[in-house]
């Protein structure tokens, strides 16, 4: 009756989800039109690729087929938290122009920033909505509520937006954080992964009982789809931090990039100006 009365109310949300995923994409396109006849078609490709392909994994997880099976199958609702807060945020922040990572102007707002972006506050969010989402009484909430359920997917969506702005902001070079603790962070965030993702795996009896009287579609157990998510959700986990600390490494141990050596590009532009004069005035 619980799955029913889920898939009664999730047939309304596929059309609002993709009306304003699409909608999003529009706004991002027409923007990224704009800058590119300003910058004379100089613009970076691979940032709308990245927005339009985070936008996609978006609809996969909240719009597609995909969000049907959520409900007979912990497998898909794994999936869908993946592709929620591990592999669609960081696109959609690769996607954004450089300028939209830039901390903003108002000192209200910088102290607001400054606490909400710090890593601690984006592990601990990100960590946080991972393990409350998936006690119990409250992955059972989101199956019962689709308002909860949408509640749900936007937590992990917010909390990997968070997650992974301290990591692309460090590797664009808009962060006081250097890139070396970027390591670190990406590390401690497996650990929780890791904990619930071993708890599924290895546990001997099925966690969310709503799956034992869910049809079999595929042809698991109850008990094989939830060590099938848990696998997936370790495997994933561990190669996109793999990956994303890989970089950085290489980033580490490369030589210095020629555009890091110029150092007016970290003055401010009263120093730069003095720092010009003195160097006409050694001239003289």
């Amino acid at each position: 009756m619980m799955s029913h009365i889920h898939l009664h109310h999730s047939s309304f949300e596929p059309l609002w989800v993709s009306s304003a995923l699409i909608f999003a994409a529009f706004l991002y396109f027409r923007g990224w039109l704009d800058v590119r006849k300003q910058d004379h078609g100089n613009v970076e490709v691979w940032r709308a690729c990245n927005f339009l392909v985070g936008l996609l994994l978006i609809w996969i997880a909240m719009a597609s087929p995909l969000a049907v099976l959520d409900h007979d199958l912990l497998t898909a609702h794994m999936i869908q938290h993946l592709l929620l807060m591990t592999l669609a945020p960081p696109l959609i922040l690769l996607g954004m122009p450089r300028k939209a990572l830039v901390p903003v102007r108002s000192k209200p707002m910088q102290r607001l920033a400054s606490v909400v972006t710090h890593p601690a506050f984006c592990w601990l969010a990100a960590a946080g909505t991972l393990v409350v989402w998936h006690i119990p009484s409250a992955f059972m909430l989101g199956l019962r509520s689709q308002a909860w359920h949408s509640v749900e997917q936007t937590c992990f969506l917010a909390s990997g937006l968070l997650f992974w702005l301290p990591v692309v902001r460090s590797s664009a070079s808009t962060s006081k954080w250097p890139e070396s603790s970027m390591l670190l962070y990406l590390f401690l965030a497996t650990l929780p992964c890791d904990i619930l993702s071993g708890f599924l795996v290895f546990c001997d009896r099925v966690i969310y009982p709503v799956f034992l009287s869910s049809p079999r579609s595929f042809g698991f157990s109850a008990l094989e789809d939830q060590q099938c998510a848990g696998a997936l959700m370790w495997t994933c986990v561990t190669v996109v931090y793999l990956v994303a600390g890989a970089v950085f490494t290489a980033r580490l141990l490369s030589p210095q990039r020629p555009d890091e050596r110029s150092l007016p590009q970290f003055e401010s532009p009263r120093i730069a100006v003095l720092h010009a004069d003195s160097k006409g005035m050694e001239t003289v």
